[in-house]
């Protein structure tokens, strides 16, 4: 089952640590099956608030989610993005196919 990585970050001010970043992460998400489905992307809001902007990755599961996330490249790679860019991320599995809501009542 697809596992996502799901990160609400902030705006901020370039800098040349976060473009070292974005160029260096695909590197680490390949080994893990991991593909961006949403980047940098502008949020249309509807409730609530969410200042920033919002990324997806996609994983084959969440095992694979977990150890990308964990592996020494991401973990050194990390603290490019941390440093300068504040959020949240979350890692969260997905749902089969054909799951339907009402049937978890």
């Amino acid at each position: 089952m697809t596992a996502f990585a799901i990160a609400h970050l902030r705006p901020a001010a370039p800098h040349p640590d976060i473009a070292r970043y974005i160029e260096g992460i695909q590197v680490t998400m390949d080994p893990f099956g991991g593909r961006f489905r949403v980047h940098n992307a502008q949020v249309e809001v509807r409730e609530g608030e969410w200042p920033g902007f919002v990324v997806v990755i996609e994983f084959p599961d969440i095992e694979a989610a977990r150890a990308w996330y964990d592996s020494p490249a991401y973990q050194e790679l990390l603290p490019l993005r941390t440093r300068h860019i504040a959020g949240d991320l979350v890692l969260v599995p997905g749902v089969a196919d054909g799951y339907v809501a009402s049937d978890t009542t």
